[in-house]
């Protein structure tokens, strides 16, 4: 069992990665806590035993059940149960399910206590850790949300051989970006040891620049186009294919901008296609809805903003004109 500790402003909590870490639960609930509000989906076949009172609280499929009506249904729930501040919160399942219940823990009593145990390879090497939460508007992909860190993750692996094969391909969408942060020879790693790098990684992250402030914005690489190709196809798009597809786009502006050359952009090409991952934007989403979702992004204060390679490495760079951006999805509509 990897334990790797994520050292936030507000605390340390522990993340277990390995085979059977679902079963530590109840030796992780916060000091106090006496009843548990376990947030999952019918379709997650994994249950958990908090050792507490516990009740389930279901919510629906995909993006579309990520919105603020679920985050109210559930924190009804939640009151009509009885669950207290001292109480906790435990997040099963998928991003979306860790992204619900985390924003729902975090307004719920103005706060109380969560644990993640997330069942898919793209919440336990990323939508887990670090408290982000979220839920998504009309207009575009977790535009509302909080930092909410939980008081523990528990990433067993045991539940990632359920997975579909689009899904596991989602999750590797963004094991893909943390090779580009330094992560070297994922794919070559045993399943959990890949996994305990990629959160060790963002434990680094989170522990520098907790509210994405500085530094640990370059945890969204691939992230700008990618969430608004999710949001304009109607999360058509997994969230892993759509960061690998961003991950390509980002080299080529990078290019274009004169940032780095075409070895580069290869790089990028060969190691998203070893992954399986598309190559092309999906038809009929145009340049104008693109560009104006990029524009909402939470990095765009100063007009487009991405983070991009370049010769210091991956950076925050603001300021694109809107030319190098439709060039780059032009030549990714090829």
């Amino acid at each position: 069992m990897h334990e790797i500790a994520v050292d936030a402003p507000g605390g340390t909590y522990p993340v277990l990665v390995g085979s059977g870490a679902r079963h530590r639960l109840a030796e992780l609930l916060p000091l106090g806590a006496r009843r548990a509000a376990i947030v999952t989906q019918a379709s997650v076949p994994w249950e958990v035993d908090s050792g507490v009172e516990q009740r389930t609280f279901p919510i629906g499929q995909g993006e579309e059940e990520k919105v603020l009506e679920t985050v109210e249904e559930l924190c009804r729930g939640f009151a009509r149960f009885g669950l207290t501040r001292a109480d906790v919160v435990v997040g099963v399942g998928g991003g979306v399910v860790t992204d619900v219940a985390g924003f729902a823990a975090a307004v719920y009593h103005r706060g109380v206590a969560v644990v993640h145990v997330p069942t898919t390879l793209l919440a336990q090497v990323d939508a887990a850790i670090g408290g982000k939460t979220g839920v998504n508007l009309p207009e575009g992909k977790n535009l509302v949300g909080a930092f909410w860190q939980p008081a523990a993750v528990l990433c067993d692996v045991e539940t990632l051989g359920t997975l579909p094969p689009r899904e596991h391909r989602s999750g590797l969408g963004e094991m893909a970006k943390y090779a580009f942060l330094g992560v070297e020879g994922l794919r070559d790693l045993p399943l959990d040891e890949a996994v305990a790098a990629c959160v060790a990684t963002k434990a680094a992250f989170v522990a520098e620049d907790e509210r994405e402030s500085g530094r640990r914005a370059l945890l969204n690489y691939g992230h700008t186009l990618a969430h608004a190709l999710e949001t304009a196809g109607g999360y058509d798009l997994r969230h892993g294919e759509a960061v690998g597809l961003g991950l390509r786009f980002a080299a080529r502006l990078a290019r274009r901008l004169g940032r780095v050359g075409d070895d580069e952009v290869d790089r990028h090409d060969a190691l998203v296609d070893a992954y399986d991952l598309p190559a092309t934007l999906p038809p009929g989403l145009g340049d104008a809805e693109l560009v104006a979702l990029m524009a909402r992004d939470k990095k765009a204060t100063d007009g487009l903003a991405f983070v991009l390679d370049g010769p210091r490495g991956l950076e925050v760079v603001a300021g694109v004109g809107t030319g190098p951006v439709a060039s780059c999805l032009a030549e990714m509509r090829g």
